[in-house]
């Protein structure tokens, strides 16, 4: 073999070893059982010789991204990747895609004929009293019952909807996995609208551990009604399991499909159904609009001393579903509309041992809240301190500074992140260091976000807020930048969250006085109206509060640079140009 032959045999080894480095990633594999799990591209299995292009795999990734509400960049990014661990429905996405589908996803939005339903649990999970499953499950159709005619009636023998709970492979060719991962499947009714749950899980009862069995069997139970995946972040019909939600409500998107398939209530029913959500709100002074979103609130009378002066210094959401405001040394509590009446109050006489002139504050997913001032921290369970405390930012937040301007956790991802000056911090406890070396980064990532706020958090609508001065940005995970709208943002802290009418309706500048506010007063841009929970001018456009298309996990790449990419599981376009340029060469020289 002379030279010109060797060089040709070693350019074909260096192209085969390129394209085909041996073993294709266990990340690689991994997406591809999880695409085609969910309805993304056609069923594969791990190990399998069948090549998927490298298009179709892109595409692929791009609809999972999207569809979950992610950066759609086309490649298996550390935050893709983390998204698919997530705990599931068992449900396809995407419905009727490739071959040799199950028949549980061929056919969505087939609906029952009838609208009086019978069910039997037909096996239990081991470690829950039969009564108290029973009850949830019964609330779990109940939900579906609060907006329809529907009716759901326990029996034995023969009956239109059987719930089972089961472990790994149990008769319908779709195997449970064990803890985490799938938590249930169900059929649509063409299909029979049976409901299995993997008996794996440690299922629990309004509990923040474990898995709350109530919102799972209400997710399955849309399934079993014939609705499919919802891309709308806070439906319960999207496919990833959210965590317990003590106040839980059905978002606008399910009812609106649940109403499509089955028509709007005319039934008249009793009083509230779920009269065993926990009442923690210490203040005496709980309402029921908690319990039904669509009760108009009563009035409420704007503090004079908010609407001189709208900077506080925190806001956050308890464990309860309540929004708290922190000025001082003193505290108010925020209805739909304005400050609920008796407002304000002192933060000691609710919080003992927690002092005034708090600098952030956030709820986190274990139901505890925390407290942030100077270089110290407090935790509380509900209104009580949950240990002894205060300790160090340093002790309990490793990589976190002191004299914090705000706090949240972040929606998109989980995660907490801490905000001072012009620069912010993610903070990750279950990663070591829990801050990543790449941070702190600029505030201006979050495009339009001023630096130097005030405070920030995310409200029950799905928007991230962020307050500076006397206004406010509402921020839109899923395009990652302040909303653009009209009015623009941004807006009126008194106006539009304390209620003060004579503060302006429309755009503002962040220290725009109140002098400014009574010139300005009266220019709003027309007529107002009750719009998800905040009054918002009827001329503005398409802001997104009632539709709201964002996915449960979001982590845009300005937020976390440091991703890693794979290369794609086959490429047969380009192992064809190699073969080709491989055989011209070869026949050339030989």
């Amino acid at each position: 073999m002379d030279t010109k032959q060797l060089i040709c045999v070693i350019f074909v080894l260096c192209g085969y070893i390129s394209f085909f480095p041996g073993v294709v990633s266990e990340a690689d594999q991994d997406a591809l059982l999880y695409l085609s799990q969910y309805g993304y591209i056609a069923p594969t299995r791990k190990n399998s010789s069948k090549l998927v292009d490298e298009s179709s795999y892109r595409k692929a990734i791009e609809d999972f991204q999207a569809f979950a509400g992610l950066k759609v960049t086309g490649e298996l990014d550390d935050t893709t990747k983390e998204i698919m661990t997530l705990p599931r429905c068992g449900v396809k996405d995407k419905v009727g895609t490739g071959d040799n589908r199950a028949k549980r996803y061929a056919l969505q939005g087939s609906r029952w004929k009838v609208k009086d339903l019978t069910y039997k649990i037909a096996k239990y999970p081991a470690k829950l009293k039969r009564a108290d499953v029973d009850k949830e499950v019964q609330r779990a159709f109940d939900v579906w019952t609060e907006y329809t005619d529907l009716t759901f009636k326990p029996k034995s023998g023969q009956v239109h909807i059987e719930i089972r709970f089961e472990h790994g492979e149990h008769g319908d060719g779709d195997p449970f996995d064990g803890p985490g991962g799938t938590l249930a499947h169900a059929y649509f009714p063409v299909f029979g609208g049976d409901a299995h749950f993997d008996a794996s899980e440690n299922w629990s009862i309004n509990s923040y551990r474990g898995t709350n069995l109530f919102q799972v069997a209400a997710h399955e139970f849309g399934h079993s009604l014939g609705l499919s995946h919802s891309d709308v972040r806070q439906a319960l019909m999207a496919p990833f399991y959210r965590g317990y939600d003590p106040i839980f409500s059905l978002d606008s998107d399910d009812v609106e499909g649940i109403q499509a398939l089955y028509g709007k209530k005319t039934k008249k029913t009793g009083g509230p159904r779920f009269d065993d959500v926990p009442d923690d709100d210490q203040d005496g002074d709980f309402d029921n609009t908690h319990n039904n979103p669509r009760k108009t609130p009563a009035p409420s009378v704007p503090d004079e001393n908010l609407c001189k002066d709208p900077t506080f210094d925190t806001i956050f959401n308890s464990a309860e579903g309540f929004t708290y405001v922190f000025k001082g040394d003193k505290y108010y509590k925020l209805t739909e509309e304005s400050i609920a009446p008796g407002y304000p109050k002192k933060i000691s006489d609710n919080w003992p041992g927690l002092p005034g002139n708090i600098d952030a504050a956030f709820t986190y997913k274990n139901g505890k809240t925390y407290f942030f001032k100077g270089s110290k921290y407090w935790r509380y369970k509900g209104k009580k301190m949950d240990g002894l405390y205060p300790k160090d930012i340093s002790e309990g937040f490793t990589g976190i500074p002191d004299d914090l301007d705000a706090a949240l956790v972040w929606s998109g991802n989980g995660k907490i992140y801490f905000y001072k000056g012009g620069k912010f911090w993610r903070f990750d406890p279950s990663q070591r260091p829990p801050v990543k070396s790449t941070y702190p980064k600029p505030i201006s990532n979050w495009e339009g976000v001023p630096d130097n706020m005030n405070a920030a958090f995310q409200w029950t609508n799905g928007y991230t807020y962020f307050f500076k001065d006397n206004a406010y940005y509402r921020f839109n995970d899923r395009a990652f930048a302040v909303d653009q709208t009209t009015p623009a943002f941004p807006r009126s802290t008194a106006y539009w969250w304390f209620g003060c009418t004579n503060a302006p309706s429309g755009t503002i500048a962040p220290s725009e006085s109140k002098k400014e506010w009574l010139r300005t007063a009266g220019t709003a841009d027309g007529e107002e109206s009750y719009s998800d929970g905040r009054w918002q001018s009827v001329n503005e456009t398409d802001a997104g509060e009632h539709h709201e298309r964002s996915g449960s996990d979001q982590l845009p790449s300005n937020l976390d640079s440091d991703r890693s990419s794979t290369s794609p599981v086959a490429v047969k376009p380009a192992l064809t140009i190699l073969v080709t340029l491989a055989m011209t060469c070869l026949t050339a020289l030989w």
